[in-house]
């Protein structure tokens, strides 16, 4: 206990001695002092003594640090971060005061938590029947099982790490080498020559598997890293398919849809893992900073391909730095999002037009930068670049997406892209408008859920809502 500060536990004082089926005449008969003292302890009007806290323990038989406990620091951390939200921004809620609530009342501390708890859950509920639809629509989907989610929800839960695909994927890349790459694995392994046809013979695949020919017949039009990619994604399907149902069976799907979108999803990774095996790309990311462009050299990979691989670095005993992945069009539509780290955007995400990600479009294939700042303090360095899909020929149909990394601001000095000895003023962006509650933010689409909107329409002319209290 410190010696400079008087300790006050009254409410745990009166807690135990509740638990004991004591009166205060009980207690002060055990403790041989008057029952007057006993309440004043209890109202925290007198400090509880070293000299007292040793009876407590003596005559009760406890163990000291059970009765000490930290001090409330544990519960008072909580609420300040709990108090930080910016729903409160406007309430003065001094740190002090934040401290002796915790440590006074911590009965009234765990249900203001577990309320705020339960809030934050609503809201993302509420967020995800509100993202775009109309209310019938949104009526509907309540109880429509959604694979995109199932599938989202399942890679997130293993933080999009699968130990057992690398390994896997380890010891193939190696039989590969030695075959001479991977078309030379297929003829050894498999018997399976790899044949180039055109488009339109191909007939919109990009990839088939001709067991009556044994071939495996690509696209002519895929780029180098593409036709790689391919062929990496047939030896997945080929090695790994028992491997993907013995880990689809630890998942929950409320449809087949949400199970084939998984499967797929775990065959994509099986494919990256093959072309950047783990050992060997773990050791580059290191030695390169976290460079994309110089990684997807070094492995014949494209950008988009180098930047997922990275979010799956969490192999126990040789982890790399977590990051953060989203896609996203033009419209802003969010068409892949990875998350190797839990971080609070990774469900509702990337709709914050302050983001990067969605300027990059402006400056197509230059590389941004940006230091973010959610709500709530958190601090992110993110990179974002256009990528391209589709075409190889005239007229063929592409499309440009724009794809963001993004780490926890603690490992930012690991990447080659944050050298800023001090790094600026951080961007604020919100998780999604309708989780964020920064009243002033002019790039503001929608109300936050749970604010009330001010009646007036002329009090704030530089933000596109008012909010009561905001």
């Amino acid at each position: 206990m410190a010696k400079d500060r008087p300790v006050y536990m009254g409410p745990r004082l009166r807690r135990l001695r509740r638990e004991l089926g004591l009166t205060q005449a009980d207690m002060a008969a055990d403790l041989e002092i008057s029952a007057s003292y006993v309440a004043l302890l209890e109202r925290n009007q007198r400090p509880l003594t070293a000299d007292m806290l040793l009876r407590l323990a003596r005559t009760y038989k406890m163990d000291m640090s059970e009765l000490a406990g930290d001090g409330g620091a544990e519960q008072t951390a909580r609420l300040q971060a709990v108090l930080k939200d910016p729903m409160f921004a406007d309430i003065d809620l001094p740190a002090l005061a934040t401290g002796d609530v915790a440590v006074n009342y911590p009965g009234i501390t765990e249900a203001l938590l577990r309320l705020h708890t339960a809030y934050r859950e609503e809201q993302l509920a509420l967020a995800d029947r509100d993202a775009g639809l109309s209310g019938a629509e949104r009526d509907d989907a309540i109880d429509a099982p959604d694979p995109v989610a199932e599938s989202r929800r399942f890679l997130a839960a293993r933080r999009n790490s699968f130990p057992l695909l690398d390994d896997l994927a380890e010891k193939l890349a190696q039989e590969a080498e030695a075959a001479g790459g991977l078309a030379g694995w297929l003829k050894a392994r498999h018997n399976l020559r790899v044949r180039r046809l055109p488009s339109d013979v191909m007939a919109g695949s990009m990839r088939r598997l001709d067991r009556h020919r044994d071939a495996v017949l690509l696209d002519d039009a895929l780029d180098g890293a593409s036709t790689q990619y391919q062929l990496a994604l047939q030896i997945a399907y080929l090695e790994m398919r028992r491997d993907f149902e013995a880990l689809l069976k630890d998942g929950q799907f409320a449809s087949e849809g949400g199970r084939r979108l998984t499967r797929r999803a775990l065959a994509n990774y099986g494919a990256a893992a093959l072309l950047m095996p783990y050992g060997a790309f773990a050791r580059a990311v290191e030695a390169r900073r976290y460079d994309v462009e110089a990684l997807a050299r070094q492995f014949g990979t494209s950008f988009e391909q180098t930047a997922h691989r990275l979010t799956t670095l969490q192999k126990p005993g040789q982890e790399r730095v977590p990051f953060f992945f989203l896609r996203v069009d033009q419209a802003g539509n969010v068409s892949k999002r990875l998350d190797g780290a839990g971080f609070p955007f990774a469900r509702h995400g990337g709709s914050c037009p302050l983001w990067s990600v969605h300027h990059a479009f402006e400056r197509p294939r230059e590389l941004l930068t940006q230091w973010l700042e959610l709500p709530g303090g958190e601090r992110f360095f993110s990179i974002a670049r256009t990528v391209t899909a589709g075409g190889g020929s005239w007229n063929a149909p592409k499309v440009e997406r724009a794809v963001a990394l993004c780490c926890a601001a603690e490992h930012a000095h690991r990447l080659i892209y944050a050298t800023d000895a001090a790094p600026p003023d951080p961007t604020p962006i919100g998780v999604t408008c309708r989780l964020c509650h920064r009243s002033q933010c002019m790039a503001r689409s929608a109300p936050p859920i749970g604010r009330d909107m001010l009646p007036e329409d002329f009090r704030r002319t530089h933000a596109p809502f008012g909010f009561a209290n905001g």
